[in-house]
């Protein structure tokens, strides 16, 4: 095979590609990505056995075949070339040669009928919205999800469709994020799925704030999502989510409102001598008042008050400061509002104009 192409054009899509490589990959062949000369196209194509990308630009074929090349060498190679460089790409006989310019690299490869091939989905369930709605449903709730939980389904973020509505949830046990946004695309019956850790955090990456579409479809093992030129699979966690509804709570009577920014800035500089491993942040509630509070192991204090809109009783309870930290960054909105019940409850936390499209759960600390 044989192809020549900017290096402006692949660089980006390149980068793409690789970035679900492991560094470390159990096989020799997941190391490498799959290169597909075809027509005037050229594809691209990366898997770690649970996610899989592809990328497909315009190149000069002069040369139809495939083969595969070590993915981070490859990319390194075009990265370190000049931006107005000619890529020449030309592989036989096990090796590939990269020519730009003066520079000339010949890389080993693999049989490209060794690189694993995607297994076909029944997709059952199909959705396409703005780019943007979905990048900020993601950004806004996926921080809570776990890492390194034993409770795998943890691991990941429910994606769950109920009439015209799209659901993102994430839960470490702790602390709850919900997201909610209307589509234009409705099902008759309520579904839903759980896409792991790294999907998520690749797709975060992926997509655009932009209006530019994105389409989805779901199958019962894997999620697809089709943006222009690049396609993207990843299966899915079987397990069975816990039931988020039960853990937003109800009927608190102490309602909070403040500026977000203020409360953020003023739970940062409180953190400044939290204990890296508790992180807790002692919360006093007065009419009118909002005191933060941190105390570490060498009895060093920390205090901060803001002025927010509060006309309940006085109540003390704690939190885990990073927890409360997350949520507000995640928050777009200037004004927050937080319902408290008792020293012992869950705070609920949501923007301030009475829109429940983003809900905030946060288990307290003992004291």
């Amino acid at each position: 095979m044989q192809f020549t192409v900017s290096q402006e054009t692949i660089a980006r899509p390149l980068q793409l590609v690789c970035s679900i490589v492991e560094r470390r990959a159990a096989l020799p062949i997941l190391s490498t990505i799959l290169l597909r000369a075809h027509g005037n196209q050229l594809s691209m194509t990366s898997t770690d056995m649970e996610l899989e990308m592809i990328a497909t630009l315009a190149v000069a074929v002069e040369e139809e075949g495939k083969t595969t090349v070590s993915a981070r060498k490859f990319l390194d190679i075009c990265r370190a070339l000049p931006s107005n460089a000619t890529i020449s790409f030309k592989a036989k006989d096990n090796k590939a040669v990269v020519r730009a310019g003066k520079s000339r690299f010949s890389l080993a490869t693999l049989a490209a009928e060794d690189f694993p091939d995607s297994e076909g989905a029944n997709y059952v369930d199909e959705i396409s919205l703005p780019q943007s709605a979905l990048k900020s449903l993601l950004d806004e709730t996926s921080f809570a999800m776990a890492s390194q939980d034993v409770r795998y389904y943890l691991n990941g973020l429910l994606l769950e469709r109920e009439g015209a509505d799209l659901r993102a949830v994430a839960t470490d046990g702790h602390r709850l994020a919900l997201g909610s946004i209307t589509t234009n695309n409705t099902v008759a019956e309520k579904n839903n799925i759980i896409i792991p850790r790294k999907a998520i955090m690749e797709l975060g990456r992926l997509l655009n704030d932009t209006d530019d579409m994105v389409n989805l479809a779901f199958s019962n093992q894997q999620i697809k999502v089709e943006l222009p030129d690049l396609h993207f699979t990843s299966k899915l966690i079987d397990g069975q989510f816990p039931n988020y509804e039960r853990v937003l709570p109800l009927g608190g009577d102490k309602i909070v409102v403040a500026d977000r920014e203020e409360l953020k800035q003023a739970l940062s500089r409180a953190a400044i001598l939290s204990n890296d491993k508790h992180r807790s942040v002692r919360i006093n509630l007065e009419p009118g008042l909002f005191k933060a509070t941190v105390t570490n192991q060498e009895q060093e204090v920390a205090e901060e008050e803001i002025t927010v809109e509060y006309q309940g009783s006085s109540l003390e309870i704690a939190f885990n400061n990073a927890y409360l930290l997350d949520l507000l960054n995640a928050i777009p909105d200037d004004k927050v509002r937080m319902v408290f019940t008792d020293d012992n409850s869950s705070v609920l936390i949501t923007p301030a104009d009475e829109k429940l499209e983003r809900q905030y759960v946060v288990m307290p600390m003992r004291l």
